[in-house]
């Protein structure tokens, strides 16, 4: 049996010797890296393996790199769109899904090559009233979502990434940001499976974790999805036979508070059935985690579930493809 764990974040582009010492506990199972841990490809490249160095056993590297304002990478990295867009892209629906293909094999080459394993994506929200969703989900419906994301999906997958659906059951359709707010969706259960979730459902056959919003649906489950067994439980597990990991979203996100101090949110998400948990930009936090919660046991091994490989050796050997050189046509349409 494998242990379930925590991802957590490191102080800047360089370990110091706290980072150190927090990433020698048993249960931390990655990082999750941001923007101010990076200043170009060969910097990441030092930095990761400066992390596995400390954790002294095999560790996940992992990342919001999704594209568009969501992309913490940008300097000598390829600037990937926001999702919303590749439905512009064209009027041909079978380029457009090409083109979505290319960018989730972009997005996942180039930060595979740098020694990141992850990234959490792709958004399956509904592009709706949610501002902080909007232009990071494919598009409005589940019809114009499946096919892009599919392919976005696929492309990922070549390129030796895994895929992590976001938000479960669907964040799009409710204003209220979950980073700084309490988000509820009074919505029916049958109306939010019919929308909202139905691009999850379509494409848990192609997706390896899934990640629960912060979201509280009343007429559901007073607690939000990711600490929720109704929803994790029943529908994710027992009514869709979902068998991949279920990551928590940053258990210090406003929306995450509603469970109670950290060690309680950490707790009532890993009873939900949630295998890894985000606790992010704050180690001492973390370390309370650590510190006060005992981690059970699991069916599932999540660092070898997530961990990726990559066909090149750096950033720089990649561009030398063909591939990555065609990508950069499709990119800039000459």
């Amino acid at each position: 049996m494998q242990s379930t764990g925590i991802l957590l974040d490191v102080a800047g582009t360089q370990l110091n010797a706290t980072d150190e010492a927090i990433l020698q506990h048993e249960q931390v199972a990655g990082v999750i890296l941001f923007t101010r841990n990076y200043e170009n490809p060969q910097q990441l490249m030092a930095l990761t393996q400066a992390i596995r160095n400390a954790a002294g056993r095999e560790i996940l590297i992992t990342v919001d790199h999704e594209g568009g304002r969501v992309q913490r990478f940008r300097e000598g990295f390829s600037s990937i769109p926001a999702m919303a867009t590749i439905a512009e892209y064209s009027q041909n629906p079978a380029r457009n899904a090409a083109y979505a293909r290319e960018l989730g094999w972009l997005m996942a080459s180039e930060l595979l090559a740098c020694g990141v394993d992850h990234s959490f994506a792709p958004v399956l929200d509904l592009h709706g009233p949610s501002s902080v969703i909007g232009d990071r989900a494919f598009g409005p419906t589940s019809e114009a979502i499946v096919p892009l994301a599919a392919a976005f999906i696929r492309g990922m997958h070549e390129a030796g990434m895994r895929a992590t659906g976001k938000h479960f059951p669907g964040h799009g359709t409710v204003v209220a940001d979950s980073h700084i707010d309490i988000p509820v969706d009074d919505r029916p259960l049958n109306e939010i499976l019919r929308q909202d979730t139905q691009p999850f459902i379509e494409l848990l056959p192609h997706l390896q974790a899934l990640m629960p919003a912060h979201v509280i649906y009343p007429q559901v489950d007073p607690d939000p999805a990711g600490f929720s067994t109704f929803w994790m439980q029943q529908i994710l597990r027992q009514d869709l036979d979902f068998q991949g990991i279920i990551i928590s979203d940053d258990l210090l996100m406003a929306g995450a508070t509603v469970a109670g101090t950290v060690s309680q949110r950490a707790e009532k998400a890993l009873a939900a059935g949630c295998d890894l948990l985000l606790v992010c930009n704050d180690q001492t936090q973390a370390q309370v985690v650590l510190d006060t919660v005992d981690f059970p046991a699991s069916e599932r091994d999540p660092v070898q579930a997530l961990r990726g490989q990559s066909a090149y050796s750096s950033l720089a050997e990649l561009q030398q493809s063909q591939r990555w050189q065609d990508s950069q046509t499709l990119l800039t349409g000459s």
